[in-house]
């Protein structure tokens, strides 16, 4: 389940390398197509993390490695989170319900990471309550699936913001021969939140047979 995290940072890393014929860094690209798309809310900034767009603070966060290299990576990233704050531009409705399920179930994960980490088997000692531990059990679930449903809705995001945003805008900036290259990165941009999502959906049925073995312990008991 770990193959497409790691063919998204083979590839990320395999055209982060410079190119002395290469016009333009990914910042100076960017601040170009953010002039053309007529968007001026909007600002790239350097970040130690990873790349994302924040759309309530209008801010485009690329990672310092990245950003200003004359790389085929940071034409095509920086390409990619402006290909969301067209979305946001252009209201569009894929964005707005990620967002607004990111905001909405922000304290319930909060409160099911912090049940997670206590683990039912220590709620069990402490309540000595198999009602409680249930409840308990029911938010993690809860958290998780709302993660997973969050990834899942994030997929066509991230592909629209990658071919249908990005990829025509970097057809007018990039040389032919560079935009095989350009499609392998805007794809592993992409493909980033698959590799969540396949992750989150594997971590949600490990808990859930997990919780299943401690429930019939307790029952047993």
């Amino acid at each position: 389940m770990f193959l497409p995290s790691l063919w998204v940072n083979y590839i990320l890393k395999k055209y982060n390398k410079i190119l002395p014929d290469m016009p333009f860094t990914g910042r100076e690209l960017g601040k170009k197509i953010l002039e053309e798309e007529k968007i001026t809310n909007v600002s790239i900034n350097p970040i130690q993390q990873l790349d994302h767009y924040n759309p309530k603070e209008k801010k485009i966060h690329i990672a310092t490695d990245k950003l200003d290299k004359k790389s085929i990576t940071s034409i095509a990233v920086v390409a990619h989170e402006i290909g969301h704050a067209i979305q946001d531009k252009e209201k569009y409705k894929p964005l707005i319900l990620r967002q607004s399920l990111v905001e909405k179930t922000m304290i319930f994960q909060r409160i099911g990471s912090f049940l997670l980490i206590i683990g039912l088997p220590s709620i069990f000692a402490f309540t000595k309550s198999p009602f409680i531990t249930l409840i308990a059990a029911i938010i993690i679930m809860g958290c998780l699936s709302t993660n997973v449903l969050i990834h899942l809705i994030t997929l066509p995001v991230e592909f629209d913001a990658s071919f249908k945003r990005a990829l025509p805008i970097l057809k007018r900036f990039v040389p032919r021969e560079n935009m095989y290259q350009c499609k392998s990165v805007l794809r592993a941009a992409a493909l980033t939140y698959l590799a969540q999502s396949i992750v989150s959906i594997f971590r949600l049925k490990i808990i859930l047979l997990s919780f299943i073995n401690i429930f019939k312990s307790i029952i047993r008991r």
